[in-house]
Protein backbone atom coordinates (compact mmCIF):
# COMPACT_ATOMS: atom_id res chain seq x y z
CA UNK A 1 0.00 0.00 0.00
CA UNK A 2 1.62 3.21 -1.19
CA UNK A 3 -0.03 5.35 1.47
CA UNK A 4 1.07 2.95 4.20
CA UNK A 5 4.63 3.14 2.91
CA UNK A 6 4.45 6.94 2.95
CA UNK A 7 3.19 6.97 6.55
CA UNK A 8 5.65 4.40 7.89
CA UNK A 9 8.72 6.69 8.37
CA UNK A 10 6.48 9.51 9.71
CA UNK A 11 4.87 7.17 12.23
CA UNK A 12 8.25 5.83 13.31
CA UNK A 13 9.74 9.30 13.75
CA UNK A 14 6.69 10.41 15.77
CA UNK A 15 7.20 7.38 18.03
CA UNK A 16 10.82 8.43 18.63
CA UNK A 17 9.74 11.97 19.52
CA UNK A 18 7.18 10.70 22.02
CA UNK A 19 9.63 8.16 23.46
CA UNK A 20 11.93 11.01 24.45
CA UNK A 21 9.07 12.76 26.28
CA UNK A 22 7.65 9.57 27.82
CA UNK A 23 10.64 7.23 28.27
CA UNK A 24 8.62 4.79 30.39
CA UNK A 25 7.53 2.22 27.80
CA UNK A 26 4.31 1.66 29.75
CA UNK A 27 3.22 5.26 29.16
CA UNK A 28 2.81 5.20 25.37
CA UNK A 29 3.27 2.31 22.95
CA UNK A 30 3.46 2.75 19.18
CA UNK A 31 2.73 -0.44 17.23
CA UNK A 32 2.09 -1.42 13.64
CA UNK A 33 0.24 -4.40 12.19
CA UNK A 34 0.77 -5.91 8.74
CA UNK A 35 -2.83 -6.76 7.91
CA UNK A 36 -1.80 -9.08 5.08
CA UNK A 37 0.00 -11.29 7.58
CA UNK A 38 -2.45 -10.71 10.44
CA UNK A 39 -5.85 -10.61 8.77
CA UNK A 40 -7.45 -11.94 11.99
CA UNK A 41 -6.45 -8.75 13.82
CA UNK A 42 -7.73 -6.57 10.98
CA UNK A 43 -11.04 -8.43 11.00
CA UNK A 44 -11.38 -8.24 14.80
CA UNK A 45 -11.09 -4.46 14.76
CA UNK A 46 -12.98 -3.99 11.47
CA UNK A 47 -10.06 -2.41 9.62
CA UNK A 48 -11.11 -1.89 6.01
CA UNK A 49 -8.82 0.89 4.73
CA UNK A 50 -5.10 1.49 4.92
CA UNK A 51 -3.34 2.97 6.70
CA UNK A 52 -5.66 3.25 9.73
CA UNK A 53 -4.51 4.70 13.06
CA UNK A 54 -6.39 3.46 16.13
CA UNK A 55 -5.95 4.47 19.76
CA UNK A 56 -6.19 1.94 22.60
CA UNK A 57 -6.58 2.75 26.28
CA UNK A 58 -6.44 0.13 29.01
CA UNK A 59 -6.71 -2.53 26.33
CA UNK A 60 -9.86 -1.00 24.82
CA UNK A 61 -10.00 0.39 21.30
CA UNK A 62 -11.35 3.92 21.19
CA UNK A 63 -14.21 4.39 18.73
CA UNK A 64 -12.66 7.56 17.29
CA UNK A 65 -9.69 6.81 15.10
CA UNK A 66 -6.97 9.37 14.38
CA UNK A 67 -8.02 11.56 11.45
CA UNK A 68 -5.52 14.40 11.78
CA UNK A 69 -2.65 15.32 9.52
CA UNK A 70 -0.17 12.58 8.69
CA UNK A 71 2.86 14.47 9.96
CA UNK A 72 5.31 13.92 12.83
CA UNK A 73 4.22 17.14 14.55
CA UNK A 74 0.49 16.43 14.25
CA UNK A 75 0.76 12.83 15.49
CA UNK A 76 3.01 13.83 18.40
CA UNK A 77 0.62 16.65 19.35
CA UNK A 78 -2.27 14.21 19.26
CA UNK A 79 -0.48 11.91 21.72
CA UNK A 80 0.34 14.83 24.02
CA UNK A 81 -3.30 15.82 23.98
CA UNK A 82 -4.34 12.25 24.80
CA UNK A 83 -1.90 12.24 27.73
CA UNK A 84 -3.40 15.40 29.24
CA UNK A 85 -5.62 15.03 32.30
CA UNK A 86 -9.26 14.60 31.17
CA UNK A 87 -10.59 15.52 34.63
CA UNK A 88 -10.95 19.11 35.82
CA UNK A 89 -10.38 19.49 39.54
CA UNK A 90 -12.96 21.64 41.29
CA UNK A 91 -11.65 24.02 43.96
CA UNK A 92 -15.05 25.19 45.20
CA UNK A 93 -18.44 23.46 44.99
CA UNK A 94 -19.87 26.71 43.63
CA UNK A 95 -18.22 25.73 40.35
CA UNK A 96 -20.62 22.78 40.13
CA UNK A 97 -23.66 25.08 40.20
CA UNK A 98 -22.36 26.97 37.16
CA UNK A 99 -21.70 23.92 34.97
CA UNK A 100 -22.68 24.01 31.30
CA UNK A 101 -25.92 22.03 31.51
CA UNK A 102 -26.07 21.56 27.76
CA UNK A 103 -23.31 18.97 28.27
CA UNK A 104 -23.28 15.63 30.05
CA UNK A 105 -21.31 16.04 33.28
CA UNK A 106 -19.83 13.36 35.55
CA UNK A 107 -18.63 14.61 38.95
CA UNK A 108 -16.57 12.50 41.34
CA UNK A 109 -16.27 13.39 45.03
CA UNK A 110 -13.30 11.75 46.75
CA UNK A 111 -11.57 11.95 50.10
CA UNK A 112 -8.16 11.78 48.46
CA UNK A 113 -6.62 11.59 45.01
CA UNK A 114 -4.26 8.76 45.89
CA UNK A 115 -6.95 6.11 46.19
CA UNK A 116 -8.24 3.08 44.28
CA UNK A 117 -11.61 4.79 43.90
CA UNK A 118 -10.14 7.77 42.10
CA UNK A 119 -7.85 5.63 39.96
CA UNK A 120 -10.90 3.77 38.64
CA UNK A 121 -12.64 7.08 37.96
CA UNK A 122 -9.54 8.32 36.13
CA UNK A 123 -9.38 5.24 33.91
CA UNK A 124 -13.02 5.66 32.94
CA UNK A 125 -12.57 9.38 32.24
CA UNK A 126 -9.60 8.65 29.98
CA UNK A 127 -11.81 6.49 27.79
CA UNK A 128 -15.02 8.55 27.76
CA UNK A 129 -13.76 12.14 27.96
CA UNK A 130 -14.95 12.83 24.39
CA UNK A 131 -18.51 11.99 25.41
CA UNK A 132 -18.76 13.62 28.86
CA UNK A 133 -17.21 16.40 30.91
CA UNK A 134 -15.43 14.92 33.95
CA UNK A 135 -14.84 16.84 37.17
CA UNK A 136 -13.52 15.89 40.60
CA UNK A 137 -13.32 17.36 44.08
CA UNK A 138 -11.17 16.18 46.99
CA UNK A 139 -10.81 16.46 50.74
CA UNK A 140 -12.45 19.39 52.46
CA UNK A 141 -13.88 20.70 49.18
CA UNK A 142 -15.83 17.49 48.58
CA UNK A 143 -16.72 16.71 52.20
CA UNK A 144 -20.30 18.02 51.99
CA UNK A 145 -21.01 15.58 49.13
CA UNK A 146 -19.37 12.57 50.80
CA UNK A 147 -21.87 11.94 53.56
CA UNK A 148 -21.82 8.21 52.71
CA UNK A 149 -18.26 8.05 51.36
CA UNK A 150 -16.75 8.68 47.94
CA UNK A 151 -19.35 8.92 45.22
CA UNK A 152 -19.94 9.71 41.55
CA UNK A 153 -22.80 11.85 40.28
CA UNK A 154 -24.16 12.19 36.74
CA UNK A 155 -25.62 15.58 35.85
CA UNK A 156 -27.58 15.17 32.60
CA UNK A 157 -28.28 17.96 30.09
CA UNK A 158 -31.06 20.35 31.08
CA UNK A 159 -31.27 22.84 33.93
CA UNK A 160 -34.01 20.91 35.72
CA UNK A 161 -32.86 17.37 34.93
CA UNK A 162 -32.39 15.36 38.16
CA UNK A 163 -28.94 14.08 39.14
CA UNK A 164 -28.22 10.33 39.13
CA UNK A 165 -25.94 8.62 41.65
CA UNK A 166 -23.70 5.63 40.95
CA UNK A 167 -24.53 2.96 43.53
CA UNK A 168 -22.04 0.21 42.67
CA UNK A 169 -18.50 -0.54 43.76
CA UNK A 170 -16.09 2.32 43.00
CA UNK A 171 -13.15 -0.06 42.61
CA UNK A 172 -14.88 -2.25 40.01
CA UNK A 173 -13.76 -0.76 36.70
CA UNK A 174 -16.23 -2.75 34.57
CA UNK A 175 -19.22 -1.60 36.63
CA UNK A 176 -18.14 2.05 36.77
CA UNK A 177 -17.35 2.07 33.05
CA UNK A 178 -20.66 0.44 32.07
CA UNK A 179 -22.65 2.90 34.20
CA UNK A 180 -20.74 5.93 32.94
CA UNK A 181 -20.90 4.86 29.29
CA UNK A 182 -24.66 4.41 29.64
CA UNK A 183 -24.92 8.01 30.87
CA UNK A 184 -22.38 9.59 28.51
CA UNK A 185 -23.36 7.89 25.26
CA UNK A 186 -27.06 8.48 24.44
CA UNK A 187 -29.08 5.46 23.40
CA UNK A 188 -30.17 7.42 20.31
CA UNK A 189 -27.31 9.46 18.87
CA UNK A 190 -27.39 12.13 16.18
CA UNK A 191 -25.61 11.30 12.95
CA UNK A 192 -23.86 14.24 11.27
CA UNK A 193 -21.42 14.73 8.43
CA UNK A 194 -18.66 14.96 11.03
CA UNK A 195 -19.32 11.64 12.78
CA UNK A 196 -20.91 9.65 9.94
CA UNK A 197 -17.80 7.74 8.93
CA UNK A 198 -16.90 7.14 12.57
CA UNK A 199 -20.32 5.61 13.24
CA UNK A 200 -20.04 3.50 10.10
CA UNK A 201 -16.73 2.11 11.32
CA UNK A 202 -18.41 0.73 14.45
CA UNK A 203 -19.65 -1.97 12.08
CA UNK A 204 -23.27 -2.03 13.24
CA UNK A 205 -26.27 -1.38 10.97
CA UNK A 206 -28.19 1.88 11.52
CA UNK A 207 -31.77 2.34 12.65
CA UNK A 208 -32.32 6.00 11.71
CA UNK A 209 -35.10 8.46 12.38
CA UNK A 210 -35.06 11.19 9.73
CA UNK A 211 -36.85 14.22 11.20
CA UNK A 212 -36.95 17.98 10.82
CA UNK A 213 -34.59 19.73 13.21
CA UNK A 214 -37.40 21.45 15.15
CA UNK A 215 -39.57 18.31 15.28
CA UNK A 216 -38.57 17.30 18.79
CA UNK A 217 -41.86 15.53 19.40
CA UNK A 218 -41.11 12.82 16.84
CA UNK A 219 -37.58 12.46 18.20
CA UNK A 220 -38.85 12.05 21.75
CA UNK A 221 -41.39 9.43 20.64
CA UNK A 222 -38.69 7.53 18.75
CA UNK A 223 -36.36 7.66 21.77
CA UNK A 224 -39.11 6.36 24.04
CA UNK A 225 -39.97 3.44 21.75
CA UNK A 226 -36.33 2.51 21.23
CA UNK A 227 -35.86 2.43 25.01
CA UNK A 228 -39.10 0.48 25.47
CA UNK A 229 -38.80 -2.03 22.63
CA UNK A 230 -35.15 -2.28 21.66
CA UNK A 231 -32.96 -1.93 24.74
CA UNK A 232 -32.07 -5.63 24.39
CA UNK A 233 -30.80 -4.95 20.84
CA UNK A 234 -28.22 -2.39 22.00
CA UNK A 235 -24.90 -3.66 20.69
CA UNK A 236 -26.42 -5.20 17.56
CA UNK A 237 -27.63 -2.00 15.88
CA UNK A 238 -26.95 1.73 16.21
CA UNK A 239 -29.94 3.93 17.06
CA UNK A 240 -29.58 7.28 15.32
CA UNK A 241 -31.48 10.40 14.29
CA UNK A 242 -30.71 12.69 11.37
CA UNK A 243 -31.74 16.15 10.18
CA UNK A 244 -33.94 15.73 7.08
CA UNK A 245 -32.75 19.00 5.57
CA UNK A 246 -29.09 18.10 5.86
CA UNK A 247 -29.55 14.52 4.71
CA UNK A 248 -31.67 15.09 1.62
CA UNK A 249 -29.43 12.89 -0.51
CA UNK A 250 -29.73 9.75 1.67
CA UNK A 251 -33.50 10.35 1.71
CA UNK A 252 -33.49 10.21 -2.09
CA UNK A 253 -32.12 6.66 -1.81
CA UNK A 254 -35.33 5.68 -0.11
CA UNK A 255 -37.47 7.77 -2.47
CA UNK A 256 -38.31 10.31 0.23
CA UNK A 257 -37.97 14.07 0.67
CA UNK A 258 -38.01 16.28 3.78
CA UNK A 259 -41.76 16.72 3.18
CA UNK A 260 -42.20 13.00 4.03
CA UNK A 261 -40.43 13.28 7.39
CA UNK A 262 -40.49 11.83 9.98
CA UNK A 263 -39.28 8.62 8.36
CA UNK A 264 -37.66 5.58 9.97
CA UNK A 265 -35.25 3.40 8.01
CA UNK A 266 -32.59 0.76 8.50
CA UNK A 267 -29.28 1.09 6.67
CA UNK A 268 -27.57 -2.31 6.61
CA UNK A 269 -24.74 -0.88 4.41
CA UNK A 270 -25.99 -3.19 1.65
CA UNK A 271 -29.52 -1.86 1.34
CA UNK A 272 -31.87 0.54 3.04
CA UNK A 273 -35.27 -0.60 4.32
CA UNK A 274 -38.12 1.73 5.26
CA UNK A 275 -40.36 1.23 8.28
CA UNK A 276 -43.91 1.09 6.84
CA UNK A 277 -45.42 4.10 8.62
CA UNK A 278 -44.14 6.36 11.39
CA UNK A 279 -47.62 6.29 12.96
CA UNK A 280 -47.11 2.54 13.55
CA UNK A 281 -44.25 3.33 15.94
CA UNK A 282 -46.42 3.06 19.03
CA UNK A 283 -47.88 -0.33 18.06
CA UNK A 284 -46.42 -2.72 20.67
CA UNK A 285 -43.55 -4.75 19.22
CA UNK A 286 -43.78 -3.26 15.72
CA UNK A 287 -40.41 -1.48 15.78
CA UNK A 288 -38.72 -4.45 17.45
CA UNK A 289 -40.06 -6.82 14.79
CA UNK A 290 -38.65 -4.51 12.12
CA UNK A 291 -35.17 -4.89 13.66
CA UNK A 292 -35.60 -8.64 14.22
CA UNK A 293 -36.55 -9.00 10.54
CA UNK A 294 -33.21 -7.40 9.68
CA UNK A 295 -31.28 -9.86 11.84
CA UNK A 296 -33.20 -12.88 10.52
CA UNK A 297 -32.56 -11.87 6.91
CA UNK A 298 -36.24 -11.36 6.19
CA UNK A 299 -35.80 -7.74 5.10
CA UNK A 300 -33.05 -8.78 2.69
CA UNK A 301 -35.17 -11.59 1.24
CA UNK A 302 -38.16 -9.30 0.78
CA UNK A 303 -35.96 -6.67 -0.82
CA UNK A 304 -34.97 -9.13 -3.56
CA UNK A 305 -37.86 -11.60 -3.76
CA UNK A 306 -40.98 -9.98 -2.32
CA UNK A 307 -42.86 -11.01 0.82
CA UNK A 308 -42.29 -14.42 2.35
CA UNK A 309 -45.04 -16.92 1.41
CA UNK A 310 -46.09 -17.07 5.05
CA UNK A 311 -46.92 -13.35 4.85
CA UNK A 312 -49.46 -13.85 2.06
CA UNK A 313 -53.04 -13.73 3.30
CA UNK A 314 -55.03 -16.99 2.97
CA UNK A 315 -56.67 -17.33 -0.43
CA UNK A 316 -54.28 -14.90 -2.15
CA UNK A 317 -52.09 -16.36 -4.91
CA UNK A 318 -48.30 -16.12 -4.56
CA UNK A 319 -47.06 -13.93 -7.39
CA UNK A 320 -44.39 -15.07 -9.80
CA UNK A 321 -41.35 -12.92 -9.04
CA UNK A 322 -39.98 -13.43 -12.54
CA UNK A 323 -43.11 -12.12 -14.26
CA UNK A 324 -44.11 -9.26 -12.00
CA UNK A 325 -42.44 -7.83 -8.90
CA UNK A 326 -44.57 -8.46 -5.81
CA UNK A 327 -45.69 -5.92 -3.29
CA UNK A 328 -43.20 -5.89 -0.43
CA UNK A 329 -43.85 -5.24 3.21
CA UNK A 330 -41.19 -2.56 2.83
CA UNK A 331 -40.69 -0.19 -0.07
CA UNK A 332 -38.02 -1.45 -2.46
CA UNK A 333 -35.04 0.84 -2.54
CA UNK A 334 -31.83 1.48 -4.41
CA UNK A 335 -28.75 -0.08 -2.77
CA UNK A 336 -27.29 2.05 -0.02
CA UNK A 337 -24.06 3.90 -0.80
CA UNK A 338 -23.84 5.25 2.73
CA UNK A 339 -20.17 6.07 3.02
CA UNK A 340 -19.93 7.93 -0.28
CA UNK A 341 -23.30 9.59 0.26
CA UNK A 342 -22.22 11.27 3.49
CA UNK A 343 -18.91 12.47 2.08
CA UNK A 344 -20.25 13.61 -1.27
CA UNK A 345 -23.11 15.58 0.22
CA UNK A 346 -20.70 17.26 2.62
CA UNK A 347 -18.60 18.34 -0.37
CA UNK A 348 -21.67 19.65 -2.17
CA UNK A 349 -22.59 21.79 0.85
Amino acid sequence: CRFSQMLHPIFEEASNVIKEEYPDKNQVVFARVDCDQHSDIAQRYRISKYPTLKLFRNGMMMKREYRGQRSVTAIADYIRQQKSNPIREVQDLEEISSLDRSRRNIVGYFEQKDSDNYRTFERVANILHDDCVFLSAFGAVSKAERFSGDNIIYKPPGENAPDMVYLGSLTNFDLVYAWTQDKCVPLVREITFENGEELTEEGLPFLILFHMKDDLESLEKFQQEVARQLISEKGTINFLHADCDKFRHPLLHIQKTPADCPVIAIDSFRHMYVFPDFSDLSIPGKLKQFVLDLHSGKLHREFHHGPDPTDVAPGQPIQDVASSPPESSFQKLAPSEHRYTLLREKDEL
